[in-house]
C-alpha cells in the first residue's frame, strides 16, 4: 500500500449524483451509494420516495442546510446530491461462506458509532494489517467511507472488505449463527484481553467516540473485556485501541 498524506478535499463531480430524479434513477438502479444529502426542509413525493428507495438499498440520508449543498460547487442540485460509493460494500453471509470455505478463522471488527474518519482509516490500516476478514459498519451514524477516509487509511479501504448493514444487531445474530463469538472492548470490562481466547472464530465490536458500544448491542456480545493501561486516563483513542487489540488476536492465532 502506498502512503498518502491526509488532506480534506471537496467531492470530484464526477463522484456525485446531482438533482433528484438522478437520486430516483440510481437507487432504483441499484448503484453503490455512500450518502445522500438532502436540504433539511425539503418536502414532496419526491422526497418519500428517495426515503422508501435509501432504506432499501441501506444509503443514508443526511439532511442538511442548503448551504452544504451549494459548498459542492453545483448551482442546479435541487436541493439533493449523492455521492458515489468509493467502496464497493460486499455482503456479511457471503464473505463469512468465502472465509469458511477458504478454511480460516473468521475475524470481523463491528464498529458502533465512529465517526471520525481518520479514526476510521486507521482502523481499517489496522484490519488489513493483522488479517481482519472483513469491516461491518451500520448504515447510519457512521463516518463516510470518502475520498478522505481512504487517504487516511493508506489506501487499506480499497483492499479490506466493508459489510453495510441495516443493523449490527441482526449482524450480530447472523455472526451467532454462523458459530462466531462476539467479543466487546469495553474499559470498565473486569476480564483483562490477556484471558479472551481470540482463537476461535471472533467479532469484535469497537464503540464510537464519545458514546462507546450502544447498550442494547453489548447485552448481546459474548464476553467483554479491557486493555490494561498503567497510566490515569480515560481511555485509548478508538482506533488506538483497536490496534493493540487485533495485535493481540494475531498473537494469539500465530502461536496456537
Amino acid at each position: 500500500m502506498k502512503t498518502f498524506r491526509h488532506q480534506h478535499q471537496r467531492p470530484k463531480k464526477n463522484t456525485l449524483i446531482i438533482g433528484r430524479e438522478a437520486v430516483i434513477k440510481a437507487l432504483k438502479e441499484r448503484k453503490q451509494l455512500e450518502r445522500i444529502y438532502m436540504q433539511a426542509n425539503s418536502t414532496g413525493a419526491w422526497v418519500e420516495e428517495i426515503k422508501a428507495l435509501a432504506q432499501v438499498e441501506l444509503v443514508p440520508i443526511n439532511k442538511v442546510p442548503v448551504e452544504k449543498l451549494n459548498s459542492f460547487n453545483i448551482s442546479n442540485h435541487e436541493g439533493c446530491i449523492a455521492q458515489i460509493a468509493k467502496i464497493q460494500y460486499q455482503d456479511l453471509q457471503q464473505i463469512i461462506s468465502f472465509v469458511v470455505d477458504k478454511g480460516e478463522v473468521p475475524l470481523f471488527l463491528i464498529l458502533d458509532g465512529v465517526t471520525d474518519i481518520r479514526n476510521i482509516g486507521a482502523i481499517a490500516r489496522s484490519s488489513f494489517c493483522f488479517g481482519v476478514n472483513a469491516i461491518i459498519i451500520p448504515d447510519k451514524g457512521v463516518g463516510a467511507l470518502n475520498e478522505d477516509a481512504i487517504l487516511t487509511s493508506a489506501g487499506a479501504l480499497e483492499e479490506i472488505a466493508v459489510c453495510r448493514v441495516g443493523s449490527l444487531m441482526k449482524a450480530v445474530d447472523e455472526l451467532h449463527l454462523n458459530g462466531i463469538q462476539v467479543f466487546a472492548s469495553e474499559m470498565t470490562a473486569e476480564k483483562n484481553i490477556a484471558h479472551i481466547d481470540f482463537t476461535v472464530p471472533s467479532a469484535i465490536v469497537m464503540g464510537g467516540e464519545e458514546k462507546g458500544i450502544y447498550p442494547a448491542l453489548m447485552k448481546v456480545c459474548d464476553e467483554k473485556f479491557r486493555i490494561p493501561m498503567t497510566g490515569n486516563f480515560e481511555s485509548l483513542n478508538v482506533s488506538v485501541a483497536t490496534g493493540v487489540i487485533l495485535y493481540e488476536v494475531m498473537r494469539q492465532r500465530q502461536i496456537v
